[in-house]
């Protein structure tokens, strides 16, 4: 599944204005030509000369005039005019909705905070509190057009994202899923899920007179729940969610098929958000605290953990440990990045300045507990989706670092993008490791264009080959080496003004494969060769989240020997996480999170010493 997280370069800036839907442009379809063209020079730096050659007769083939590549394209060009978006919607549906990869790990991005200041139940539940109280003011600004206005490089983005956050939730089918938003129906749900100890319950959260409850409402309701939430012997129903889909599309409808369960889930899923109250996670060291934090955020630690404290396919889940550790899970097929580094900038303002309001003296209705019916067919759902999560979970190695030696300011001292110099130490990094560069991709938004979701950047760049190869060779001078470097830099830049201005490649070669199925014709050509199944094998699977909040996101490889690495540059340290699966004999998430620090330095001292004394 592929990953709509986070986005590249932005430089996002908030202006005050009242409109919520902005009067963006449709997204363009890049001229056939153009993309081809870029494509052939994706290839370049991966492919040995024969294979190239092979596959620009193919290209050469495909792009004849008349031809095919020409047919698909007008088809394209029809449904850019007809549609509000030619591409996301068929994006979602092929990138996420048909994929029947598990969501913990393989799709659902999560966010990892630095710890909060306390380590008792106690203080988790005012801090829970807050921070219901914090996302409710967050809808409300929604709902009123109070959101400002984002800005990237200028240019107004496609605020339609927002209101999905709220009320929306997954649904799981045998052959595909599907997405359902409940926060449009006329009377909108008022409630939100808290689960702890494996257990559900349904919170409201507005008074009878359409209030939200204060922050000490909400926190004598979470008190309520803690004292009904005992461990008893309850089955995690939670874990269901977290199998493969088409397993959990058959255990679904297993379970809907008893009336108390079906209500149950339909509270789950309509709820405005979910908040996981997590038990302790187990104290080691300071330096494997982060990623132990990031990894129980991502997938709840197993089955003797808090993995049974998630919805999987709940759209939002905040989660908020006993030991201060906090974070947040989101599905992406609904939403995506951004918005959630503004909710999260939203909270984290919000519980810096408490609002001091009197708790009414209204009694409360005591939070509702959903119960399951649980036969002997669902008990072994349950057994059988705890095996596999466990199975998955031991097999994912998670790094989180912060690399404190310096951040975006440095390379920016130096005028180089601070995003593009990132990725080729990435790359330069999989080499020393791998002897080999390989396919990577980074993620640019498109919300510049209404309906806009992301686009691919694709490295390595021929450039940035050319700085890998140079760089160890004693041969090479100082200054050859800084010049090939800001030769692979700026060509990774020029690829993501590409990206940003809609002429990225991936989405349209997907929209060129899509509309030939859609189009009830074979598979075309081009895209049965090695050459595309070699270049979009992901062996490094990318995303800056630039927030200016200490976050750190993290998620699964994309590919069973790949990494995924996203980073958070802030001025003078940059935030890594770094995923690899066990099982791959190859990739060690340790090794590479070692020699990037070490390839990050070098480019520093490359940079001191830009001439030979």
């Amino acid at each position: 599944s592929v990953l709509a997280s986070s986005f590249s370069l932005l430089q996002v800036s908030l202006k005050q204005e009242p409109c919520f839907f902005s009067s963006v442009p449709s997204q363009p379809v890049p001229p056939l030509a153009q993309t081809l063209q870029n494509y052939l020079r994706a290839l370049e730096p991966l492919l040995p000369p024969e294979e190239l050659n092979h596959t620009r007769r193919m290209v050469h083939e495909f792009s004849r005039p008349g031809g095919l590549g020409a047919q698909l394209q007008e088809g394209l060009e029809r449904r850019a005019r007809h549609t509000k978006n030619w591409i996301s919607d068929r994006w979602v549906q092929w990138a996420f909705l048909e994929s029947r990869q598990p969501l913990p790990v393989h799709s659902n991005p999560a966010i990892s905070l630095p710890r909060r200041d306390y380590n008792d139940w106690r203080s988790q539940l005012v801090f829970a509190s807050k921070l219901i109280a914090a996302v409710l003011d967050f809808k409300a600004k929604i709902n009123t057009g109070q959101i400002p206005m984002e800005y990237m490089r200028g240019k107004p983005l496609c605020m339609e994202l927002y209101p999905l956050l709220f009320s929306s939730c997954r649904i799981p089918g045998p052959k595909h899923d599907s997405i359902a938003h409940y926060g449009r129906s006329r009377r909108s749900p008022t409630h939100i899920t808290v689960v702890r100890n494996y257990q559900f319950f349904q919170l409201e959260v507005y008074n009878s007179d359409g209030s939200q409850l204060t922050e000490g409402q909400i926190h004598s309701q979470l008190m309520r729940i803690r004292s009904q939430s005992w461990k008893t012997d309850k089955e995690p129903m939670g874990i269901l969610t977290s199998e493969h889909r088409h397993t959990w599309g058959e255990a679904y409808n297993r379970l809907l098929r008893d009336k108390l369960n079906k209500e149950s889930v339909r509270l789950i899923e309509t709820g405005l958000f979910s908040l996981c109250l997590d038990s302790p996670v187990m104290r080691i060291s300071d330096e494997k605290y982060a990623s132990r934090k990031a990894a129980q955020i991502l997938h709840g630690g197993g089955t003797f953990s808090n993995s049974g404290n998630r919805w999987f396919d709940k759209t939002l889940q905040f989660v908020v440990g006993e030991d201060g550790s906090w974070g947040l899970l989101y599905e992406a097929a609904t939403i995506e990045g951004p918005p959630i580094a503004t909710l999260l900038h939203h909270i984290l303002q919000y519980c810096d300045n408490p609002n001091p309001q009197r708790a009414p003296l209204i009694p409360l209705p005591m939070p509702k507990k959903l119960y399951f019916n649980i036969d002997r067919e669902i008990k072994r759902d349950i057994e059988l989706a705890k095996q596999n999560l466990d199975i998955l979970i031991n097999d994912l190695d998670v790094n989180v670092f912060n690399f404190k030696r310096f951040g975006k300011d440095l390379p920016k001292k130096y005028n180089m993008s601070p995003n593009s110099f990132i990725q080729v130490a990435l790359q330069l990094a999989y080499y020393k490791v791998h002897n080999e560069v390989c396919p990577a991709c980074d993620i640019a938004s498109q919300r510049m264009f209404r309906g806009g979701r992301t686009e691919y950047i694709r490295s390595p760049t021929s450039q940035t080959l050319m700085f890998i190869l140079a760089f160890d060779d004693p041969s090479v001078s100082r200054e050859a080496k800084l010049q090939l470097f800001r030769e692979a830099v700026d060509a990774y830049t020029a690829l993501t003004d590409l990206a940003l201005n809609g002429h990225g490649i991936d989405r349209h070669l997907l929209g060129l494969k899509l509309q030939a199925i859609e189009e009830g014709m074979s598979i075309p050509k081009i895209f049965m060769d090695t050459a595309y199944g070699l270049a979009t094998h992901w062996k490094l699977r990318t995303g800056q989240v630039p927030a200016n909040t200490d976050s750190v996101m993290c998620f699964g490889p994309l590919v069973p020997d790949g990494y995924a690495i996203c980073y958070n540059p802030q001025a003078d340290h940059v935030h890594f996480s770094i995923t690899a699966f066990n099982c791959c004999e190859e990739t060690n998430a340790e090794t590479l999170a070692h020699t990037l620090k070490d390839t990050l330095c070098q480019l520093q001292e490359l940079l001191h010493h830009p001439v030979l004394h």
